[in-house]
């Protein structure tokens, strides 16, 4: 396969993947928007997780709700952190409970019940994301997993489980980002609206 094949067939497959997900994922996606709704109205805040690219995307999402989404609407500023936030913190819990409670820690002490918790995980089994799971589902958080593969164990953990049906890194996170980006869309439609 020559590379100008190479690149034809990831963007053939990211694309095939995303049209999978837009004709099978709406009811899920749909229900993971409401209950965001419903925890930025009664007050609460979104809060996201992930490691290595999956941290970028915490980051990136977590942003879109601060600062804004789209330039054509204009909205105020809606509570969201990404627990990927701070070296600081990310070392000190690492270093004073283990790698596997990096997110979990923090969690414990800046979620509140009615929150919403996105753990994003393309294989569904990074540790510190299953910790951070079962601490927001003990504290009553609401859980929504950006996850690949089957999804498992982390979709036994998630109130919403979004799952891109693939094992390839690279095209899972393409996905990841795309459903981000639709859950906060439709969501700033909800609110603005």
């Amino acid at each position: 396969m020559t590379e100008t094949e190479r690149f034809a067939a990831m963007m053939a497959r990211g694309a095939e993947l995303r049209l999978r997900l837009a004709a099978e994922m709406a009811p899920a996606l749909l229900a993971a928007v409401a209950a965001c709704e419903r925890a930025i109205r009664a007050g609460g805040k979104l809060l996201f997780a992930g490691n290595g690219g999956s941290a970028g995307d915490s980051m990136h999402l977590a942003t879109e709700m601060l600062i804004r989404l789209r330039g054509k609407v204009e909205r105020p500023s809606w509570p969201a952190l990404a627990l990927t936030f701070d070296p600081t913190t990310l070392t000190a819990a690492g270093n004073d409970y283990g790698f596997e409670q990096v997110f979990a820690r923090p969690l414990s002490g800046l979620g509140r019940r009615g929150d919403v918790f996105f753990g994003i995980t393309t294989s569904g089994r990074s540790p510190n994301i299953l910790a951070a799971l079962r601490v927001a589902r003990e504290m009553g958080i609401v859980t929504v997993g950006l996850l690949g593969g089957t999804g498992e164990p982390a979709r036994a953990l998630c109130d919403h489980a979004l799952i891109v049906p693939d094992t390839e890194t690279a095209r899972i996170q393409e996905c990841h980002i795309a459903l981000g980006h639709a859950i906060m869309e439709l969501l700033e439609d909800r609110l603005v609206g």
